[in-house]
C-alpha cells in the first residue's frame, strides 16, 4: 500500500505542469527544491542526532558555483555538478570542524560556519556581486519552458529522495541511529563515531548542495540572502514541521511552510507572525511533526 500510495503521489506530482498556471507552477517547483533542502536537513538531525545551522550556507554556496561557473562558459548541466562539488567541499570543512562537538554546542558552531560564509558572499563583491547578487542566464532553450524545468526539478528531486532514502536504511543508516541514541556504547562497541557523523555530514552536504544546483536552474540569481542564517532555519522548520527521522517528512514541511506563506502573505504583512505561530502550535501538539502525527492517528 505504502509502494502504491507513492507511486500515486508522484503521478499527481507529475500532472501538475498540466493543471496549474505558470505563477503556481513556479510555487511547486519552489516546493519540490527546498524539500530536498529539508531532507538534507533531516538526514543529520533525524538520524544522527546533530541538528545543523549551516546547511542554507551550503545550499547557497552551490548556487553561488553555478551561476558564476556558466557565466564563465562552462556548460549548464558541467556548472551544476561544480556546484554539488564545491558544496561537498565545503561539507568536508565543516565536517572535520563539527563532528566532534554535539547537542548546542554543535549547533553554535555549525551556526558561526554557516556566517562566515554569508559574510564571505556579502563582502567579497568581486566574485558574488556583494548585496546586489549576481543573475545568471541559465534559463535558455529547453529550461526556458517552466514545464520542463518542474519535470527536471521532480525527476532529480525523486532520484535524491530515493537516494536519502536507501541510505538511511542501510547498514550505515542503522548505525547512525544507534550513534543517535547512544554514541558512547556504540564507541564502546568498536565503531568509530566521529567518522561515521562525518560521512553523514558530508552525504547531507551534497544533498543540500544538489538543492542549491537546482535553485540557481530555477531562481537564476543569487545573492547573500541565499546562504544566510534564516535559509538554514527554513529548511530546519520544513524538517520539524513535516517530521524529523522521516524522510519524507521534508516534502511535507516544505509544503506546508511555502503553501502557508503564500496564502498569508496575501492576506497580511504579518506573515512571518503567522508562521512562527503555526510552527509553535506543530512542535507542542505534534512534536514528531506531521507525518509522525498521521502516523499515530492511523494505529
Amino acid at each position: 500500500m505504502r509502494a502504491v500510495f507513492i507511486l500515486a503521489g508522484l503521478v499527481a506530482l507529475a500532472s501538475m505542469p498540466l493543471l496549474l498556471p505558470s505563477y503556481q507552477l513556479g510555487i511547486a517547483s519552489e516546493i519540490l527544491i527546498f524539500s530536498v533542502l529539508a531532507m538534507s536537513v533531516n538526514l543529520l538531525a533525524g538520524y544522527a542526532g546533530r541538528t545543523p545551522l549551516c546547511h542554507g550556507a551550503i545550499f547557497g554556496t552551490s548556487t553561488y558555483v553555478v551561476i558564476i561557473a556558466a557565466a564563465a562558459g562552462v556548460p549548464v548541466w558541467a556548472a551544476c555538478l561544480l556546484g554539488v562539488a564545491a558544496a561537498g567541499g565545503l561539507s568536508v570543512v565543516f565536517g572535520i570542524i563539527a563532528v566532534r562537538t554535539s547537542g548546542v554546542y554543535f549547533l553554535l558552531l555549525t551556526l558561526a560556519l554557516g556566517l562566515i560564509i554569508w559574510g564571505i558572499c556579502l563582502r567579497w563583491t568581486g566574485v558574488t556581486g556583494g548585496e546586489n547578487g549576481l543573475r545568471g542566464d541559465l534559463r535558455q532553450g529547453w529550461l526556458a519552458d517552466s514545464q520542463r524545468l518542474y519535470w527536471l526539478i521532480l525527476v532529480v528531486g525523486a532520484v535524491l529522495t530515493f537516494a536519502m532514502w536507501r541510505l538511511v536504511r542501510s547498514p550505515f543508516g542503522l548505525t547512525l541511529r544507534a550513534i543517535k541514541d547512544s554514541p558512547s556504547r556504540m564507541a564502546a562497541l568498536g565503531h568509530d563515531v566521529p567518522a561515521h557523523l562525518f560521512a553523514a555530514f558530508v552525504a547531507s552536504g551534497l544533498f543540500a548542495g544538489a538543492a542549491g544546483a537546482l535553485y540557481a536552474l530555477f531562481n537564476d540569481f543569487v545573492s547573500p540572502t541565499t546562504v544566510a542564517l534564516p535559509q538554514s532555519v527554513e529548511g530546519l522548520l520544513m524538517a520539524i514541521v513535516g517530521g524529523v527521522g522521516n524522510i519524507l517528512g521534508g516534502l511535507v514541511g516544505a509544503f506546508v511552510l511555502i503553501a502557508l506563506e503564500q496564502f498569508v502573505s496575501a492576506y497580511t504583512e504579518r506573515w512571518l507572525s503567522v508562521l512562527g505561530l503555526t510552527a509553535i502550535a506543530i512542535m507542542l501538539f505534534a512534536p514528531q511533526g506531521l507525518l509522525g502525527l498521521l502516523q499515530r492517528k492511523s494505529q
